[in-house]
């Protein structure tokens, strides 16, 4: 490792002096300008973590649902999962060196994870639609060049799609091609073979209409580009491509499920199926409007709820006894937990927020379903689970079987295993609801949420929250999770968490309750008392 040019190429993308950085689930995100020492930085780290893994290495340049003035940057890992626990670690350190100890730094993380540093090392890059992006993905391309690493630049992809080549590529093209057109083709073949059982099992209109909120971003370009692969049934329509407005201004999945309203920009007539990508197109939430002009928002909670109804009644079919589980967080709506365990029999286990968790935890099972309440998720098939399913889409003598089989098998091939990915979750929902002959009104009815409302308190020092049980229940302070106990006893159906925000010093706040005046209150009385004994800044909650 030629540290001198590191210290040469490194002072022509400076850190700003004082300015102090963690990478958590989102990877860094802050302003744009004082974000290219850290691109650089993570190029470099990309290269040393392909060394030690003997693999290659992505790194995304995009901010997600954040305002189109910021920027961030996450690390892909070898099976297009997100970066290890550990190297988050070490890109915290490495962001946060002064240039007078960059170089130690790099050399530290050398001797712990003893990296060959004469082995061959491959970092594929993405960026989203972002201003800033371009300048802020040349300073990844420098880190990676610094270090002998060599590059891959796929330029403008969504964030799922980057984790999906770097998939394909580790997985020497058994997970698929490591190329867009890979991408489109696998999607779209496995979307029109599933899209053939539905039209030929009804006999009304086939046309699937959908109106799609594209945040102002990368996944209006994508949806543009994969088109001409779409059956001719399939008739979308693209709203905030992003030609007009700025990236997540007033729009996509984030500002839809924060503030329960359509977008701006979407013209919506009364029970039309719509739905919203967020920045990077690894998030999607659907909604519609009825007849008395009511919104009405189907989140991350009802999406896992449809697509593990729709594959437990396959395996059924099958007759075999693979295990489907769905794994949530405290956030999911206590009606969707409910419903799953006591209506359709599926296990649900609850995990700590943040996306790592969820995915971790769906490796457990055979199918694996996750999905956060704000939209993001996949469904994992474990190896075994794969090879039998697509044994019998090949083997199995009896008809009826083999083409519930032959569902499984597509559905396999049409889901983004690696990470949350809009665009494949919506053709696996148009998909399911088309088999299934449902309504977006009729998916909606399959259980009704109880109300909610999520909060935020500003305080002094969010470490004090400590929690246990998913994040469910506190340990400290000591009298708040008392408090919390006293104030949800007083009313039906209801329930309260509070959790230290992984962003800023402040703690959420979510509850639920009967009615929406209950949920209300709940919020704002768990708020005082989180002010009141958490350390809060400024003036108590006003309701």
């Amino acid at each position: 490792m030629d540290l001198e040019a590191v210290g040469r190429c490194s002072a022509r993308h400076a850190k700003p002096a004082g300015l102090a950085m963690h990478y958590g689930t989102a990877g860094f995100r802050g302003r744009a300008p004082s974000l290219d020492h850290v691109m650089f930085r993570m190029g470099a780290l990309a290269v040393l973590r392909a060394r030690a893994t003997a693999s290659a290495i992505g790194v995304m340049v995009t901010a997600s649902h954040n305002p189109e003035e910021d920027n961030g940057v996450k690390l892909i890992d070898p099976h297009g999962e997100m970066l290890h626990p550990l190297w988050e670690e070490y890109a915290t350190q490495l962001a946060n060196a002064e240039e007078q100890e960059l170089q130690k730094v790099m050399t530290e993380i050398c001797q712990k994870e003893a990296v060959d540093l004469h082995r061959d090392a491959l970092v594929f890059i993405g960026r989203d639609t972002r201003p800033s992006s371009l300048k802020l993905s040349q300073a990844v391309m420098d880190g990676v060049c610094v270090l002998g690493g060599q590059y891959h630049d796929y330029g403008l992809v969504t964030t799922p799609q980057l984790h999906y080549m770097v998939c394909c590529h580790n997985t020497q093209g058994q997970y698929g091609k490591a190329t867009l057109e890979g991408y489109y083709e696998k999607l779209s073949k496995a979307f029109v073979e599933l899209i053939k059982k539905a039209n030929s099992s009804s006999s009304g209109d086939r046309q699937r209409h959908l109106k799609i909120d594209c945040a102002n971003g990368i996944g209006a370009l994508k949806l543009r580009e994969m088109e001409r692969y779409f059956p001719q049934e399939v008739l979308i329509q693209l709203y905030n491509d992003g030609t007009r407005e700025k990236l997540n201004h007033l729009c996509g999945a984030d500002y839809v499920k924060v503030h329960q309203k359509p977008p701006r920009g979407l013209d919506m007539k009364p029970n039309e199926r719509c739905c919203s990508f967020d920045g990077d197109a690894d998030r999607i939430v659907y909604y519609y409007k009825d007849a008395d002009d009511r919104f009405h928002l189907i989140d991350g909670d009802k999406i896992a709820t449809l697509i593990s109804i729709f594959l437990k009644e396959l395996l059924v079919k099958v007759e075999q006894t693979l295990t489907v589980a769905v794994v949530q967080t405290a956030y999911a709506n206590g009606s969707s937990t409910r419903y799953l365990e006591e209506t359709m029999k599926v296990p649900v286990h609850c995990v700590k927020t943040g996306v790592k968790h969820l995915h971790h935890k769906a490796q457990e099972f055979d199918v694996g379903v996750y999905f956060e309440a704000n939209g993001h998720g996949t469904v994992l098939f474990s190896k075994a689970a794969e090879t039998k399913i697509r044994q019998l889409a090949k083997e199995e003598k009896d008809d009826e079987r083999r083409e519930a089989a032959k569902m499984l098998e597509n559905m396999i091939d049409l889901i983004n295993q690696t990470v949350g990915d809009a665009i494949a979750d919506m053709l696996v929902i148009e998909a399911i609801l088309a088999l299934k002959g449902l309504t977006v009104q009729q998916w909606d009815s399959i259980y009704t949420d109880l109300p909610n409302r999520l909060l935020k308190v500003q305080v002094a020092d969010r470490q004090v929250i400590g929690t246990t049980d998913a994040e469910r229940r506190v340990t400290a302070p000591p009298a708040l999770q008392d408090a919390i106990d006293a104030l949800v006893s007083t009313r039906q159906a209801a329930r309260a968490f509070v959790r230290p925000s992984g962003t800023e010093d402040a703690v959420r706040v979510y509850a639920e309750a009967h009615t929406q005046e209950a949920a209300d209150a709940l919020a704002h009385e768990v708020s005082v008392a989180v002010h009141r004994l958490a350390g809060g800044v400024g003036a108590p909650p006003q309701p």
